[in-house]
């Protein structure tokens, strides 16, 4: 279980919040709104009503204990960069931000944050390509071009061996998980009979997963 500082309830900074507790993990939620704090107070380990831009403020809370601090400050740009400051001045390890805009993104990396978290323009890439791709039900980014997509199989390949229907992309293309209903196999043979709806879990270069997607549907 991991202990998780977020800074901001706003409904980014309280979805975090709220899926990680739903993970098992401990969350410590902080607002500068003591009816925000209190709307969260239940729900999350920890809820506590504080103004970030006060460094005596930041250093009572204890967020050295913890493994990342999320600072999810929403409109107020100068809040969060002071925050975040104070955060990298107290010794703070691992520092994650939402940031607003490019000209804030440059002073965070600058200030030598751990991630930079652009949350609308990231779920805009995401209903980007599940608009163009919709045979492809998620899809996770692991860097270098590389993907992770989950592709449900359609009733025309039912019966057919896995490596008949990837035979053109075997190389480029890893089958990590088979999943269906509640059956799980992971790395299946290549003799590995389909069947409708099952899922594919794939490992590869884009390209090669936009080309393999439309065959299986």
């Amino acid at each position: 279980m991991g202990q998780f500082a977020v800074i901001g309830l706003g409904r980014f900074g309280s979805a975090a919040s709220l899926e990680l507790m739903k993970m098992g993990h401990s969350v410590l939620g902080v607002d500068t709104s003591g009816k925000i704090v209190d709307k969260y107070a239940d729900a999350l380990t920890r809820a506590v009503i504080a103004d970030v831009t006060d460094r005596a403020a930041l250093q009572e809370l204890g967020l050295d204990n913890y493994d990342v601090v999320l600072v999810a400050i929403g409109e107020d740009i100068q809040a969060s960069l002071v925050c975040v400051v104070h955060l990298k001045t107290m010794g703070i390890k691992t520092i994650w931000v939402k940031a607003s805009s490019h000209a804030q993104h440059l002073i965070l990396s600058k200030l030598g944050v751990d991630r930079i978290i652009h949350p609308e323009e990231e779920m805009g890439i995401r209903v980007a390509q599940v608009l163009s791709y919709p045979m492809v039900n998620d899809y996770i980014s692991i860097g270098n071009g590389e993907f992770v997509v989950e592709i449900e199989v359609s009733e025309r390949l039912d019966g057919m061996p896995l490596d008949s229907v990837l035979k053109e992309v075997r190389e480029a293309i890893h089958v990590l998980v088979v999943k269906r209903k509640t059956q799980v196999t992971v790395h299946p043979p290549a003799d590995f009979k389909l069947q409708s709806m099952d899922i594919l879990v794939l490992l590869g270069q884009l390209t090669a997963l936009k080309n393999i997607a439309p065959k299986l549907v």
